[in-house]
């Protein structure tokens, strides 16, 4: 499973590393809705809490499935302004300018993301425009409690009222408490895209995308770029940009942005919050399979003790040498065993700072 974006004909002078004050409040939202997602941030997430005023808390519900279940893409409306070569704005003021270029049906659209109505990657009808399709919002909207019902039903009779809200609510957040985040954080996000750009320039693409993320990848033969994520997407370029835009709010996310029509954006945290390399989603997955076999459990339990011979292991357990020796295959391929050799004995071991980060890296792989 992938998002993949098809950079055929794509310029250099068409990437561009950027911050986007919208776009990081978006993260920061999501934090204070979710701060389970983000251990790193229990302190601001806390103190931020407890300096909120009641009533902006309220005003925070009545839509945060537009930053906790999802990333609207109303938080880059840059991406969808006509051309795909809009750059986000240098404040959150031209950023929300940005949002208003927007025509109501792209609003609406990307309003909606949260009911999975909408065809994403792919051209479909808008709810605006469409009764099946608004019918279908509806349904989906109401499956998921009434706020979002409320919310659904007001976006699609009158959009330059729910429009008018968000820019208001945006305000009033950047007042209460995002402007202060931003004036320390913009700093650090304008000197990580520097260095990226400057990686573009001397480096290409490939090396730039490499200091991205792990989880990003260059198929410069096939012009393609491949994101690692629990999910199925595909976009292009055409004759627009992309946008690589850095995040300090958001580990352990790595969004992709491929709306139809829209330009792409790979939304990436500026370090992770682990010095080691994410797994893919594949070796996670080889991981946990691994991992969930009661024999190896069990080989594991010694493993993670002391190391063994294959013949030890076997004597141990009461099964043959072959059936010892596949167990620790699938052990070995999933990246779970330090395997070493003393004289003529081959001795296995458990990799635990592997098993130990396998909480974080499946909160991280399913999260990304």
């Amino acid at each position: 499973m992938s998002v993949r974006i098809d950079i055929t004909g794509l310029r250099p002078e068409r990437v561009t590393v950027v911050p986007s004050p919208l776009a990081e409040l978006c993260m920061a939202l999501h934090a204070l809705s979710e701060p389970g997602h983000h251990p790193g941030l229990q302190g601001w997430v806390t103190g931020v809490t407890a300096r909120l005023d009641s009533h902006l808390a309220d005003r925070m519900s009545e839509a945060d499935f537009l930053w906790r279940t999802t990333f609207s893409d109303l938080f880059m409306p840059f991406a969808g302004v006509p051309g795909r070569t809009t750059l986000p704005g240098a404040t959150l003021a031209e950023d929300l300018d940005l949002l208003d270029k927007l025509s109501d049906e792209q609003f609406v659209d990307a309003a909606l993301e949260f009911t999975c109505a909408l065809a994403y990657s792919t051209p479909g009808s808008s709810a605006l425009t469409d009764a099946g399709t608004r019918r279908r919002a509806l349904d989906l909207a109401a499956a998921r409690g009434p706020r979002q019902l409320r919310f659904a039903e007001r976006l699609l009779t009158d959009p330059p009222r729910i429009r008018a809200w968000l820019r208001g609510f945006l305000d009033d957040c950047d007042e209460a408490f995002f402007a202060d985040a931003w004036s320390r954080l913009r700093h650090q996000l304008a000197a990580d895209a520097r260095h990226k750009t400057e990686l573009l320039r001397r480096k290409g693409l490939a090396e730039a995308l490499a200091a991205v993320s792990p989880a990003v990848t260059l198929d410069e033969e096939a012009a393609r770029i491949t994101v690692d994520k629990l999910a199925d997407g595909r976009t292009t370029t055409g004759d627009g940009g992309l946008l690589l835009l850095p995040t300090s709010f958001g580990w352990p996310h790595l969004s992709v942005l491929h709306r139809h029509g829209w330009q792409p954006v790979l939304h990436y945290p500026v370090a992770s919050q682990d010095p080691a390399d994410p797994p893919s989603v594949e070796q996670l997955a080889l991981r946990m399979t691994a991992l969930s076999h009661p024999v190896r459990m069990r080989i594991c339990r010694y493993l993670g003790r002391s190391a063994y011979t294959t013949s030890e292991l076997a004597q141990a357990h009461g099964v043959t040498p072959p059936e010892i020796s596949r167990h620790l295959a699938v052990l070995k391929k999933a990246g779970l065993l330090i395997t070493r050799r003393r004289g003529r004995y081959v001795l296995h071991q458990l990799d635990v700072t592997v098993v130990a980060r396998l909480g974080s890296d499946f909160l991280e792989g399913i999260l990304r």
